[in-house]
């Protein structure tokens, strides 16, 4: 079985290094991993989207995936870039903080998460990314909230080591704002 997820936003937001720990997350759970990032030239304000599949076996290679099974949505701005290529019904974890009138998304479960207000409430007020990556997790059980702890602290670089806790309190914050496994990526997975 696959799961895809695809991640848009604006550059700064952490879209990126969300979906380099959700992917690193899942390879260190035993799971196969594809990864695409895809930004703008601008390194912040523009277009930043990544495509990730993962699954329990190995991976057809394909460089675009159309008909995913979600989304992790930071901001509206590029959400056009993203909706058409959905399937049917998917599971979307949006950025309520920014993202606040609806997809259009017939069929689709959105999960609203304030992310930036709850980053600022655990004190990490630049951990929204992770805030959502961590309500994610939670709700969909792609891969654990520990999984995805650890994963940050392997990712984020010698130089930013005083970020570790405060990531950590966004991704707890954010896997304790949405039921666990509501919408399960796996066959089988209970809460």
């Amino acid at each position: 079985m696959e799961r895809e997820v695809l991640f848009t936003g604006v550059g700064g937001q952490g879209v990126q290094i969300a979906s380099r720990t959700l992917a690193t997350a899942a390879m260190d759970e035993g799971r196969q991993v594809m990864l695409v990032p895809r930004y703008g030239g601008g390194m912040r304000g523009g277009m930043t989207n990544a495509e990730l599949t993962v699954g329990d076996g190995p991976l057809r290679a394909l460089p675009v995936a159309a008909g995913a099974w979600s989304a992790f949505v930071m901001d509206p701005s590029y959400w056009y870039t993203v909706a058409p290529r959905l399937g049917r019904h998917p599971v979307v974890v949006v950025n309520a903080s920014l993202v606040t009138g609806p997809l259009g998304l017939d069929g689709a479960t959105v999960w609203e998460v304030p992310a930036a207000s709850l980053a600022a409430e655990v004190q990490s007020p630049m951990g929204a990314g992770f805030v959502l990556l961590g309500a994610f997790a939670a709700v969909t059980g792609l891969v654990g909230t520990e999984a995805v702890v650890a994963a940050m602290r392997q990712l984020v670089p010698a130089y930013r080591t005083q970020h570790l806790e405060a990531n950590e309190r966004a991704i707890r914050a954010g896997a304790d704002a949405l039921p666990a496994l509501a919408s399960p990526a796996w066959a089988g997975a209970a809460a």
